[in-house]
């Protein structure tokens, strides 16, 4: 089973380790960004890593902690253009961008695929009393507050890792990773 991470920042990093640290072995992670300093507070980046491409970083680091992984990585913008092809291979998806076109865009191209498909909503700002995941269809998962996003709030760890942490634990259950070990 392969699993499709679109973006490497906060959301996705942390997802990507919490599933490999529970035994899932086949990612595919797409990012066109870099690492930046300010990415450092709440991303799975080093400060030796600032400047890198993210995917060709989060590869490094995630093969550190299971070397036998299988990971493909993309440095490249996902566009309407693009998506189905580079992600159609993919069992599951893992939403992970910073801005809502791009959390549409996912929705819209793979909804009727029946492809599980995890997202995050509201992951800004330190509050975490009104964390929560809805269900929308039979295949798509949503995590975070609804209410707080980037646009407003600064991000901070704490809430970033709780929502990565919630979404990589969907995946595992509804994915039948749990009953595989």
């Amino acid at each position: 089973m392969k699993i499709g991470i679109l973006g490497a920042g906060g959301i996705g990093s942390n997802v990507a380790v919490n599933l490999v640290r529970s035994g899932v072995s086949n990612l595919k992670i797409a990012d066109f960004d870099r690492i930046e300093l300010s990415n450092l507070n709440r991303q799975f980046y080093f400060h030796d890593q600032i400047g890198k491409p993210k995917v060709e970083a989060l590869k490094e680091n995630l093969m550190r902690i299971e070397p036998n992984l299988e990971i493909e990585i993309i440095d490249e913008k996902i566009k309407k253009n693009n998506i189905k092809d580079l992600f159609s291979d993919c069992d599951i998806l893992v939403e992970a961008f910073d801005k809502k076109e791009y959390k549409t865009l996912l929705i819209e191209e793979f909804y009727s695929s029946n492809k599980l498909i995890v997202s995050a909503s509201g992951i800004a700002h330190h509050d975490i009393d009104d964390i929560s995941t809805k269900k929308f269809g039979d295949n798509i998962y949503i995590v975070g507050d609804f209410k707080k996003g980037i646009d407003k709030y600064k991000t901070y760890s704490p809430k970033v890792l709780i929502v990565a942490s919630m979404m990589a634990n969907i995946v595992m259950s509804k994915g039948g990773y749990y009953e595989k070990n």
